[in-house]
């Protein structure tokens, strides 16, 4: 299985699942304790592929790859 990306995306999801993936609400959500070998494999992905998450402008990096991508998501979400 091969999933694509772009490094907008992959950020920005790499922050979510880092801020979500263990608190007790997430895990609350996940019904079949399998699924969490899925979102281990693709956190760690993330993680081991995006230097920018070390990088000292991270933050900005993060918040300039959201305002990227939210035009593309029109009235989505509102």
């Amino acid at each position: 299985m091969r999933i694509e990306l772009s490094q907008d995306q992959a950020l920005v999801l790499s922050d979510w699942m880092d801020r979500v993936l263990h608190t007790k609400d997430f895990a609350a959500q996940v019904d079949d304790r399998a699924v969490w070998s899925a979102l281990f494999v693709i956190s760690g992905a993330l993680e081991t592929s995006l230097p920018a998450i070390f990088a000292a402008d991270y933050d900005e990096q993060l918040e300039a790859a959201r305002e990227r991508l939210l035009p593309q998501l029109g009235d989505f979400g509102k």
